[in-house]
């Protein structure tokens, strides 16, 4: 079953270097949650080194794609998914509040690869997630080298972009409603 592709809004406070385009690939098969990140220009994109597929916190510092599964109410889960094939999860009570690591019975499986000018990202998660999720969100935070050759030039993608700063935890940012049928 596919639910679809979405194309993520660059923040315009942080605009991309040379990234041209990030769209995120949804599709679930089976008891699997599919996710696949593509990055269009990715010339310039900073990648963390490789690393053990763990659970780590701060992926967020570099480039990071992620996803944000909201409940009935107020709560909320995040998840981080670094291309070094680490990952994160929290559970929030509200808008940033009572944010803690939450408990994943099944470690997501992330892939990087290139195509090209592009960078791929696929994401294999269990499909029980989505279990009481009623909205999502879909985000990136993306870094590229800078014009001085270092990295550290970040830029933020969203399905929608609130007011003011990018704030990828607002409750408007979780524009995907989905669907009885994509529960499990």
């Amino acid at each position: 079953m596919a639910l679809g592709t979405f194309s993520l809004i660059c923040h315009p406070q942080t605009p991309a270097m040379g990234v041209k385009s990030v769209s995120v690939a949804w599709e679930a098969r089976g008891d699997a949650l599919m996710l696949r990140y593509r990055v269009d220009g990715a010339g310039g994109l900073v990648l963390p080194a490789p690393a053990a597929p763990e659970r780590h916190d701060d992926l967020w510092k570099t480039t990071c794609f992620e996803m944000f599964l909201g409940q009935a109410g107020t709560t909320y889960r995040e998840f981080n998914f670094s291309p070094s094939s680490r990952w994160a999860t929290y559970a929030f009570a509200d808008y940033r509040e009572g944010g803690r690591d939450a408990e994943m019975t099944i470690a997501p499986a992330i892939v990087i690869r290139r195509e090209g000018d592009a960078a791929i990202c696929e994401v294999r998660l269990s499909r029980a997630i989505l279990d009481g999720a009623v909205c999502a969100g879909l985000t990136a935070v993306i870094e590229e080298m800078g014009v001085d050759g270092k990295g550290g030039h970040k830029s933020y993608w969203a399905l929608a972009r609130g007011e003011g700063r990018p704030d990828f935890h607002k409750r408007s940012c979780f524009t995907l409603q989905l669907a009885a049928a994509e529960a499990p």
